[in-house]
């Protein structure tokens, strides 16, 4: 838990986003990504995803203890109900879009699983990322807020953008990569921390994970930060850079999906956007986007 004073962090008080048109619970695979993120002024146009299958059936949120689309106690009353997307704005209420954008390829020839470590930069790959993602959000946008993790990967894919805009990057310690006691280690292939069985006990629940930071803390640090940005950006657009399993973690707790998951089926490529659409603090939308491309996300240290 970070020590900024805000309040809300870790003590489930964050404000709940109140009715969702999201479909959710949702099951089964993503839709595929949106051709660009979402924009609330200049000439760019707003993408909308796929629609799921009608047929989905809910796949319980119940599995983690919290309603979709709001923080709730493990224990507390949950819905079961799903209702139809509704994309139209309601009257008074004010459009606000959060993107959620993962980091650059990472500098890790020894394929190790860095995690919070230091001194871990970009890629020459990597800042050709962080470059297209700042293009892409540097026009067409109406952005007035820039936060990044603390750690360095994430604070040079943020750099380009708060160039292009002239905005300085805040840094937010509630959205840096969840904890592993995998750390400095390679974890799969030959030689990896998998094969070895002073390993193995720490592998018994996957539901939580035992090995490392619980999903359903990362969810709500996370969903902390972004309604902290909800209220210094209402009206506007607002960057919060990431990493892999914090962003693809608050997506699965918005949509009502369980939070444990096959990290080989994540949709979260390097430089991505998941973007939050909010009316007033309502959630209404989630499209996700690759302006550098998919990328593989079972390669370890990407």
């Amino acid at each position: 838990m970070s020590s900024n004073g805000r309040g809300l962090r870790g003590r489930l008080a964050v404000p709940s986003t109140g009715p969702t048109s999201l479909p959710i619970p949702l099951r089964g695979d993503h839709p595929d990504p949106a051709v660009a993120p979402p924009s609330l002024g200049g000439s760019g146009a707003t993408a909308t995803p796929a629609e799921p299958p009608l047929e989905s059936q809910p796949e319980g949120s119940a599995a983690y203890g919290a309603e979709p689309g709001t923080i709730a106690a493990p224990g507390q009353p949950v819905s079961s109900s799903s209702t139809p997307r509704d994309t139209s704005a309601r009257a008074g209420e004010t459009q606000t879009i959060v993107h959620l954008v993962r980091h650059g390829e990472v500098h890790n020839p020894e394929g190790i699983l860095y995690g919070r470590l230091p001194e871990f930069r970009l890629s020459e790959l990597g800042r050709s990322q962080a470059e297209t993602v700042g293009r892409v959000l540097g026009q067409g946008h109406d952005i007035v807020s820039i936060v990044a993790s603390p750690l360095q990967r994430a604070q040079e894919t943020a750099a380009p953008l708060a160039e292009a805009l002239g905005l300085p990057v805040g840094i937010d310690a509630d959205i840096i990569e969840a904890d592993n006691r995998f750390e400095g280690r390679k974890v799969g292939g030959p030689g990896g921390a998998l094969r070895d069985p002073q390993y193995w006990p720490i592998l018994l629940n996957p539901l939580r994970p035992s090995w490392g930071e619980p999903y359903l803390q990362i969810a709500h640090r996370m969903i902390g930060a972004v309604y902290s940005t909800l209220d210094t950006a209402r009206g506007h657009e607002a960057v919060l850079v990431s990493h892999q399993l914090p962003v693809y973690t608050t997506r699965r707790f918005l949509e009502g999906r369980r939070l444990w998951h096959d990290p080989r089926k994540r949709q979260c490529s390097l430089a991505s956007i998941t973007s939050l659409v909010f009316e007033g603090t309502t959630l209404r939308d989630i499209v996700y986007s690759e302006p550098a491309g998919a990328s593989d996300p079972s390669q370890t240290g990407a």
